[in-house]
């Protein structure tokens, strides 16, 4: 009676899982060939299209920003609670002083 129907996905095709090839056998009489570097991420950056890198790019700008403005809010803060303990000190400095003279008068 209740019971939910989800609507079929019309855009999502399921990846297919092929299964790994195996390797040839190796013969141990031959020496080993020297090892490669292993490529840098930018070295790979390089093959991706246009748009990708200007997707990285902005996501990368993105994060950047996002982080200025925890900075920005963070430091915002501090600005706020110690303009507030000032005037707040200022007042109990007022109200003690008003107290002090109203004590000596008597």
């Amino acid at each position: 009676m209740f019971k939910p129907q989800y609507p079929r996905p019309d855009t999502y095709t399921p990846a297919t899982i092929r299964p790994a090839p195996t390797p040839a056998p190796v013969e141990h009489s031959a020496p080993a060939p020297a090892p490669t570097t292993a490529p840098s991420a930018l070295a790979g950056l390089g093959r991706q299209s246009p748009g990708t890198l200007l997707a990285l790019a902005a996501g990368g700008v993105a994060g950047v920003l996002a982080l200025a403005s925890v900075a920005v809010s963070l430091l915002l803060a501090v600005a706020v609670t110690a303009v507030a303990l000032s005037v707040s000190s200022v007042v109990l400095l007022f109200l003690v002083r008003a107290l002090r003279q109203e004590f000596k008068g008597r």
